[in-house]
């Protein structure tokens, strides 16, 4: 068991419980969403379907929603208390409004939710044009094989757009933990750059990659601790250390934290990466090797063999 695996279930759990205090915590959560918003401004895509991976409490459904009417979406997150919180700020329309859908087609499509496992999609091969993932992919159990999942059910031509953490990410309060013990208790982030080779092993072309440090600052450490508590964000490390820490543990913690503060507030440090990838025609396969199409029965039909 390494320090980067996560606990898929307790993950799910966290999720389940933080989903009715999200909202009021996610600040962070919400500045990076609008950020990656606003570089679809710059693609040229009327997708048909939409994914939205981790979607949460539909904060960024909305906005895609309202930026693509027409389009039908689909909302994948693991915990089903989220996926109620959707359904709650994106109620379905009633069958009058379906009726009327059919018969204009700007008209906004249905929003299905699903509850599933990122790295184990239940959609068909090629059947959405855009993947789209807001502070999610940091937690997949296996990353890669999320990735390819991607890959896989993008249509020729499909988009995937993600946001997520880099290694950086809460530096500050990994540092201070390492003077309490030597457990893991904040979650190991992956690379820019291993992001951007297994996009390429997955199979997607000409991946784009940026990255912006936020900061994020608060009074105390308690604070901050709140903020990741509620947003669902604690540790979820397999090797994780069980049980809460003593009040020894925490004074060394809050005093190892203490060294960090900058004009009277402590800071938290968040390394956001975000990247952008196409399919391409999708003649790229999964292991690398390019597929050629030989259209053998156009050629025999021309020769007059058909």
């Amino acid at each position: 068991m390494t320090e980067s695996e996560l606990d898929f279930a307790e993950v799910r759990r966290a999720f389940d419980h933080a989903a009715a205090s999200y909202d009021a915590h996610a600040v962070l959560q919400r500045e990076v969403c609008d950020r990656l918003l606003e570089r679809l401004d710059f693609m040229a895509l009327q997708p048909a379907r939409v994914l939205d991976v981790g979607t949460g409490t539909g904060y960024g459904l909305a906005h895609l929603r309202s930026r693509y009417a027409a389009a039908e979406l689909c909302a994948l997150d693991i915990a089903p208390a989220m996926l109620k919180a959707v359904r709650a700020r994106l109620p379905q329309p009633t069958w009058v409004q379906r009726t009327l859908q059919r018969l204009t087609p700007h008209a906004s499509r249905l929003t299905h939710p699903v509850c599933a496992d990122m790295a184990r999609l239940p959609l068909a091969a090629s059947s959405v044009n855009l993947v789209w993932s807001s502070l999610a992919l940091q937690w997949a159990h296996d990353l890669e094989a999320a990735l390819r999942g991607f890959h896989r059910v993008l249509a020729p031509g499909g988009l995937l757009m993600f946001a997520t953490f880099g290694p950086d990410t809460l530096k500050e309060l990994r540092a201070a933990f390492g003077a309490v013990d030597d457990a893991p208790h904040v979650n190991r982030f992956i690379d820019l750059h291993d992001i951007g080779d297994m996009l390429i092993h997955a199979g997607f072309a000409n991946p784009v990659m940026e990255m912006d440090m936020l900061t994020l600052t608060y009074a105390d450490l308690k604070a901050l601790m709140r903020d990741l508590k509620g947003i669902g964000a604690h540790n979820a490390a397999a090797a994780r250390r069980r049980g809460l820490l003593g009040k020894s543990a925490w004074a060394r913690l809050e005093q190892a934290y203490e060294s960090n503060r900058h004009e009277g507030r402590l800071p938290a440090t968040f390394e956001v990466i975000y990247g952008h990838a196409w399919t391409g025609d999708k003649t790229q396969r999964e292991d690398g090797r390019q597929v050629i199409r030989l259209n053998i029965g156009e050629r025999r039909r021309k020769r007059g063999l058909a």
